[in-house]
Parts: C-alpha cells; structure tokens; sequence
C-alpha cells in the first residue's frame, strides 16, 4: 500500500469501524474533501398548515455522530478536491466572459467583441537563473526545467530582495491604477473624453495572479470591450483589438506607485515590467490562442499560490520558524525582507503576508460584468442538490416554497474538522477515483464532440 504503520493501523481500524459504508458516501459527497468540516445537529421540515413531520434529520444517527462537508479551500496544497471544484467554476467563469452563456447572462455575441489575454509582469529586482533562448544561463550553465536553481539570485548579496516583497504588496494597487489608466487610454485613442467613453464603452475583465520561480506575482487577465450596459450591448466601431492592446500596452507603461522612505529604506517608485504581452483570443479556435486554453490557463492558476516557489501555505509566526522549514534559500530570503520591512511599514502588514511572499490581493478577480460570480455557479450547484434531496424525499422541488406550504427549522453546530491519518488515506483514494471517472466522462464527451461536431463544456 505504501503507508506507514500507524496509517495502516488507522485505516484498518476505520474499515472495521460501525457505519463506515455511510462514512465513504459522506466523503464521496464532499468530493473526496481533505479536511472536510465536522457538523452536528437537526433539520426538521414541516407542513406549516398542519404541523406535520415530512422530513427529519440528525447527526445522530452519522457516523461518530457528525455530518462531514467539504472544507471548500481553493488551495491545490489544501484540499486537491476542493481546488478541483474550485479551478472547474474558474474556468466557466472565465469561458463563460470569453464565448458567452445564456444560462449566466452572457450572450454568445460577445465573441463578436474585442477581447485579448493580457500579461503584464514585475520589473527586475536582480539577475536571476534562466533558460534564455540561446540555451545558456548568465551562470554559464544549461538549466533543465525541473533546476531548482531556476528564479534564484546569481548574487543574493545585490539581489532587491526589499523591493521585490514591496512590489509583490502593492501588486494590487498597480492593478487598480492600470484599470484607471486603461480607460484613460482607451477614450484617447478613440479621441473621446472619459465621460463619454462611459456612455460609449465599458471595460470588462477577468484575472488570476500567478507567482514567478523568482517570487514575483505577475496577472493574467481577459480583457473585453462591451457596449456601455456590459456584454449584452454591442461596443462602439472604434473598439478594436489593435485599439485595446496599444491601450494596455501604453496604461501598463504609465502606472506609477510611490513607496515613501521609512526607516533605513529609501523612497522607491513601483512600476510593471517592460515585458507586457497582449494576444488576441481566437474565435472558434481560428487563432493560435484559443478560448478554451485561455480559461483552461487561468483556472488552473486559481488554485496555486505563493507555496509553487518552495513556501509555506499558511501564517508564519516569527522568524525562528523559519529553522523549522525546509525553504528555498532564496524564498526564505524573501520571507525574511518581509519580517525586517514590517516595523518600517506597518500599515501594510508584510510580515503577516509573509508566507505570501508579501503579496496580501485576492488571486482570481473580475470586473463587475465580465461574467458571473463563483457564488452564483455555486448556488446553482447547492440548488440542484437540494432539488434532488426534495425529490428523493417526496417533497416540492420548489425551493422559492412560494406557498409557504412548508417550515424548516434546524440547527448547527461546528464539531471541528480534518480526518485521522487512515481516513486521510481513504479519502484521497476516493477524490483520486472520483477525478478519474469525471477525466474518463470528459474524454467520453471530447470523442462525441470530434464525432458530430458539437460544443462540449470542459
């Protein structure tokens, strides 16, 4: 099996536990959830008109006594079957903004409006090591891929270790201003004022940060030109491709955010990289950039953090922890510049961020009509659930209960959360299954797609 003893132990103990048929369909239910959250308590539903009992539940009867529900952490390094869920509403969020969807309020006629996928990166804070495209490294060397020397200093004694977690901390607000500059930008080249662009044109988006090797945060993002009411409205005859990428390319340029003095560290300016790369999405697959590769990139992005360059994924206390890691020289370097510039800048919280590398922003946004929102995609989830649970149970479907035909009272209470290491065991097998048979369906429906030429939703 490959376990350890004592993981073995548990997990036969687990096995041979009283319910553990009932366990397994819970965790089947959560998707395979690596720290599933423990519930105890009732759900009674009644007819409001008689008093009648038509349904009721208790935790007593579970197995130990608790319902078990996914964590629902969007981190791959938390919870692989929660990340899963996560990067899947991700990616019909973003493809969504990019095709269109009815069934999310976006019409198919935004493929008819300009869109591009937009990179913009952090400037240099030092020579690192690479992979050039002539094959050799300024070290002399020829990096493989998988070097972990790769985004390391070549000299941490003059590598800006400082100016890199501060960048990486005010990433967010190099983004805000972008946003800012874009429209400026936008409504010049189209020879308008801004005030008309906003009865004209209206600029959508979606983003995902990404950490470089080097521990520098750069943004994705899908950018759109709709009319000035959203995706539903068609844009002006000036919006065009070429018109958004000189637009992006001169706002990302302009953005400037000023770092002031403190301490013993100087005044610094905070600006983008030079290296802005902005590609047109490609309809129906006729360019190299296709919809479904643009949002299978950002979906997959919005499950990883700062723990892809070698850090931690969770709060470091004091320095001294650090002894107790196993970082990256590098990395941890750059945990520490956020520990001796926290005293210095204490409104931005750099030693809280610095698991984070110093960056404290959300890593998926979106503009306020790009598309839907993940807490729509996952109420329409809850919703069919409960639809099926109704179903099963001979009540209404309807969950409006627009009669009031019916009274439910419950009540919860948390019970802690997490698994014993055998269960731990048990509940990867079964996420590893579940993504197996969802990868197997899926493939299912690429070949009936290949066969009939229809649409298939990833």
């Amino acid at each position: 099996m490959g376990t350890d003893p004592l993981t073995l132990a548990d997990l036969l103990r687990v096995a041979n536990t009283p319910g553990f048929d009932r366990w397994q369909e819970q965790i089947r239910r959560t998707g395979g959830c690596s720290n599933p959250i423990h519930l105890q308590g009732s759900t009674v539903t009644r007819d409001a008109k008689t008093g009648d009992v038509l349904y009721s539940y208790t935790t007593e009867q579970e197995p130990g006594g608790r319902l078990r529900v996914a964590c629902g952490n969007r981190r791959v390094s938390r919870c692989p079957a929660c990340a899963w869920t996560y990067a899947g509403d991700t990616y019909h969020l973003i493809r969504a903004g990019i095709t269109g969807d009815e069934r999310k309020d976006v019409p198919a006629t935004v493929r008819d409006h300009p869109r591009v996928f937009a990179t913009l990166t952090a400037p240099s804070f030092g020579p690192v090591h690479n992979r050039p495209a002539s094959g050799r490294c300024r070290c002399g060397a020829q990096h493989a891929e998988t070097d972990p020397a790769l985004g390391t200093a070549l000299d941490p004694g003059r590598y800006d270790y400082a100016g890199a977690v501060l960048w990486n901390n005010h990433a967010g607000d190099l983004w805000r201003r972008f946003t800012i500059y874009l429209r400026r930008e936008i409504a010049a080249r189209a020879g308008i004022t801004q005030a008309a662009l906003r009865e004209e044109c209206r600029v959508s988006f979606g983003k995902v940060a990404e950490f470089q090797k080097r521990g520098a945060v750069h943004f994705h993002a899908v950018v759109r030109l709709d009319g000035p009411d959203g995706p539903d409205t068609t844009p002006p005859a000036w919006a065009t491709v070429a018109l958004l990428d000189a637009a992006i390319r001169a706002a990302a340029a302009r953005v400037a955010v000023p770092v002031p003095a403190a301490g013993d560290f100087p005044a610094r300016t905070l600006r983008w990289g030079t290296q802005v790369d902005v590609q047109p999405i490609g309809a129906l697959g006729h360019e190299e950039l296709t919809e479904q590769a643009v949002a299978s990139y950002v979906a997959k992005y919005a499950t990883k953090a700062a723990e892809t360059t070698g850090t931690v994924d969770r709060r470091i206390g004091e320095l001294s922890e650090l002894d107790k890691l196993d970082l990256p020289a590098h990395t941890r370097r750059l945990i520490e510049a956020c520990c001796l510039l926290d005293d210095a800048y204490p409104d931005r919280l750099l030693a809280r961020w610095a698991h984070m590398l110093g960056f404290r922003g959300h890593f998926s946004t979106k503009s306020r009509r790009y598309s839907t929102t993940l807490g729509a995609l996952r109420q329409t989830r809850a919703d069919y659930r409960a639809r099926q649970e109704r179903r099963e149970r001979g009540l209404s479907e309807d969950l409006d209960d627009a009669d009031g035909s019916t009274l439910v009272l419950a009540h919860w209470t948390y019970a802690g959360q997490g698994h014993s290491p055998g269960e731990s065991w048990l509940a990867a097998s079964i996420a590893r299954d579940l993504r197996l048979n969802r990868e197997t369906a899926r493939e299912a429906l690429a070949d009936l797609h290949d066969m009939d030429d229809m649409e298939v939703w990833a």
